[in-house]
């Protein structure tokens, strides 16, 4: 079986081609515009989709070695994200699968994180638990099937990624901040400065970064009214990034206790920080834990985990005839919550 999938939930625009389970293509177009505006300008990013994700998705299918003729399936991401970009690749999708008369799979962005761990083909099997973390989600999984999952904690306040961001912000690294958090961090000791780890010993799986972010605000203000010295910039990124990661990382651990399993997927764009996969994957190979955490280019937004759990779907229906619903529409917040 071969898929095309499509993924225009933020500011990526990205087209890649699975085949039984395997990545033929993955074509990804990085919206560095907003680097500018200090964040993700929506009405910019929808613009752009706009602009070139025919060429992507051409790009994708020329990479993959197949036609659309050839393509079984068509998926895409309808839910969450920007609804500008959104509405730009689900009535793409849409248009093609009436064009060519090819099944058409919506597909939760989130969902595709949460089971991109079977893009490693490693050994992966249900179940399992899934800790998404990005720029808008910090949520923990319990995963029983490519159709049954629950929420079993959630961030109450600013997502880990979101954290990053503002708090590089206030560093004066620009937008993204991540990246250049986890850069510089490398260089620095991360137990000079005591930061809070929120919730970190609370009984639940919720997270919370705000008070990290507000903690971080008031120390600045206080210690550095002026410029910070670069030693001082180094280890206040990497007692910063500590306390995220081990907050994370207690987290996910707690919820493998709690339900006594032996699998975690790790997966979004901040799961591509190099201290939080050292950590994971020193912490949870002492308790026996098999960590999975994808390759940086299934970390970011990418088509290549929305047209796998395409295919999943796709295979698990009980006919294609299923899969020609256009009645579907982009939803940019669907409602969660998590199960206590």
């Amino acid at each position: 079986m071969t898929i095309l999938g499509i993924e225009t939930s933020c500011d990526e625009t990205s087209a890649a081609v699975i085949k039984n389970h395997q990545t033929l293509s993955n074509v990804i177009s990085s919206q560095t515009v907003h680097n500018y505006f200090g964040g993700v300008v929506p009405e910019i990013a929808s613009r752009i989709h706009i602009q070139i994700i025919s060429k992507v998705v051409d790009d994708a299918l020329k990479q993959g070695n197949v036609t659309i003729e050839e393509v079984d399936g068509i998926a895409v991401t309808y839910q969450p994200g920007l609804i500008g970009s959104l509405v730009v690749g689900t009535n793409y999708a849409k248009g093609i699968s009436l064009r060519f008369n090819k099944p058409l799979i919506p597909i939760d962005h989130i969902e595709g994180h949460i089971y991109s761990g079977f893009l490693e083909g490693e050994d992966l099997s249900f179940p399992f638990i899934s800790l998404i973390v990005s720029g808008g989600h910090t949520s923990l999984f319990l995963v029983r099937s490519f159709v049954e999952y629950e929420m079993i904690g959630a961030t109450r306040d600013d997502a880990a990624g979101e954290a990053f961001d503002k708090i590089g912000k206030l560093l004066g690294l620009g937008y993204p901040a991540g990246p250049k958090i986890d850069k510089l961090s490398k260089m620095g000791n991360p137990n000079r400065f005591d930061f809070p780890r929120g919730l970190i010993n609370s009984d639940d799986l919720d997270f919370s970064f705000s008070g990290l972010k507000t903690s971080v605000r008031y120390f600045l203000q206080k210690n550095y009214p002026n410029d910070i010295p670069e030693q001082d910039l180094y280890d206040l990124c990497a007692s910063i990034q500590e306390a995220i990661v081990e907050v994370l990382v207690s987290k996910s651990l707690k919820a493998i206790s709690k339900y006594r399993l032996n699998n975690i997927v790790i997966a979004g764009g901040v799961s591509a920080n190099s201290r939080l996969r050292e950590l994971s994957t020193e912490t949870f190979s002492k308790f026996g834990v098999k960590v999975i955490i994808p390759k940086m280019q299934y970390c970011m937004d990418n088509a290549a985990m929305i047209a796998l759990l395409g295919e999943f779907k796709l295979e698990e229906s009980f006919g294609k005839t299923n899969f020609f619903n256009y009645k579907f529409k982009a939803n940019p917040t669907p409602k969660r919550s998590a199960n206590k």
